[in-house]
């Protein structure tokens, strides 16, 4: 469960992934074919949505979209003449280039993960938790607030998982307290990963897109808070004021070299940034530097397990394999099916819609909701290819509501539909609809926090 980690870190390795589109559109939003490729588009995704339930990697619907819209796309190109089919070759071209990055650098991020799991990094935090004498009430406020920092390095989803296992070991005997304790684990996920450059997707997206610096996303960080505390706070008093039974046994043990595979991850994020920040080379060229460390210190790691059977030492190939290839597929679908979209024309006539009758602040409140019912990555990589004109500020506010946005359903960021999955029905839709108030008004609130502290 822990092979979605860095999943956010994946846009960075994405040059030209929010630049505005650099082809001339079709313009052809109103044919039957165009109309036919958004709706390929929106079955694509209601089946993504619906991973959870019908078993359907999500990878698959997205993938046959993809392929489907650009092979109407490049029909439609042929009926404008011959200059519009030699574009298609540039633009294929194109988006291939910045999957390429996006998959080596999610190898890499991958790999750190699993290796991570295999010294048994995260059972050791895991049993940590468990072993300390908290009543459910602390635990909430503990579990949360280990999530919402930990989204502002990992994904959302990672976290909301890791946590989440410790709020189901405690509240095994307590369903009120499972059900409660995993919706806040969303909330503060999707909060905590939205001050931060490397928090999710969306916030490397708009980085990556130069919309703001590194040190100018923490303007965010106030806003995050009141964002995950006003709901929760309205939780609390709901939590029952009771000590779960401390589980008998000792913390995991770790294994040879956890604490230095720990330290190349964070050298390799180091490496990331630098060569982006110093070197003005492509992040994933600093990843590849950190997987190559790593596996150097896996030969050592592996000679050091000699005396263990063969196919239980430390193998980096192994954690390659083992990487999430679902969700790399994944990426290569959203990335071409909505550039597909674009090359049509749909999203400059949306861009013209959100941004020029609603304005700038209505669509980027617009873009919290939307990302409550689409996931946030392709709501965002659409505003990105959109490229309206805006300022700092508002960039930084379609941030944040992108962000936080997906805590209003269950259903409305990764985190939630996995917590919904590992459950088993102690945590669903249901019952994380009723505290939709409440998460509200943590939403409208963290959007009135930034305009006071960040609008000037």
């Amino acid at each position: 469960m822990f092979r979605f980690i860095l999943i956010l870190f994946a846009l960075l390795a994405l040059p030209g992934v929010a630049a505005a589109s650099q082809w001339e559109t079709l313009d052809m939003v109103t044919t039957e074919r165009g109309i036919y490729c958004v709706l390929i588009f929106v079955i694509a995704y209601i089946l993504v949505m619906a991973e959870e339930f019908i078993e359907l990697k999500k990878s698959k619907p997205v993938i046959i979209a993809a392929i489907i819209i650009w092979a109407e796309v490049a029909y439609m190109a042929a009926t404008k003449g011959p200059e519009q089919v030699e574009m298609l070759d540039g633009a294929i071209i194109h988006h291939l280039a910045e999957y390429a990055e996006l998959m080596l650098f999610l190898l890499v991020a991958m790999t750190y993960v699993n290796a991570m799991a295999d010294r048994n990094v995260f059972e050791r935090l895991r049993s940590w938790l468990l072993s300390r004498d908290f009543g459910y009430r602390k635990l909430f406020w503990i579990t949360g607030i280990i999530t919402f920092f930990l989204s502002a390095v990992a994904d959302n989803l990672t976290s909301a998982l890791l946590i989440g296992a410790v709020v189901l070991a405690v509240g095994k005997d307590n369903p009120k307290f499972i059900a409660l304790g995993l919706i806040n684990l969303v909330i503060a996920a999707n909060a905590g990963g939205a001050f931060s450059p490397f928090g999710d997707i969306t916030t490397l997206m708009v980085w990556q897109a130069e919309k703001a610096t590194f040190f100018e996303f923490f303007e965010l960080f106030i806003p995050s808070v009141v964002n995950y505390v006003i709901p929760a706070a309205a939780m609390h008093f709901a939590i029952p004021d009771e000590h779960p039974e401390q589980p008998e046994g000792h913390l995991v043990p770790l294994k040879i070299g956890a604490f230095t595979v720990c330290g190349l991850f964070a050298l390799t994020i180091t490496l990331a940034v630098s060569f982006k920040q110093l070197l003005h080379l492509p992040p994933f060229m600093g990843m590849m530097l950190g997987w190559g460390i790593l596996a150097i210190y896996g030969f050592w790691i592996k000679f050091q397990e000699h005396e263990l059977p063969h196919e239980k030492r430390f193998d980096i190939f192994n954690m390659v394999r083992d990487a999430e290839w679902d969700t790399l597929l994944f990426f290569f679908g959203v990335i071409f099916a909505v550039a597909g979209l674009d090359h049509i024309g749909y999203l400059d006539v949306t861009a013209k819609w959100m941004y020029g009758s609603l304005g700038a602040t209505g669509a980027n409140i617009l873009v919290g909701f939307l990302s409550a019912i689409v996931d946030n990555i392709p709501v965002m990589f659409a505003v990105l290819t959109m490229d309206p004109d805006m300022e700092l500020y508002q960039w930084l506010l379609v941030t944040l509501t992108a962000g936080v946005g997906g805590s209003m359903l269950s259903i409305g960021s990764a985190a939630g539909v996995a917590l919904m999955g590992i459950s088993k029905g102690k945590y669903t839709f249901f019952s994380h609809i009723r505290w939709t108030p409440a998460i509200m008004a943590g939403y409208f609130a963290s959007i009135l926090v930034h305009y006071w502290i960040n609008a000037s």
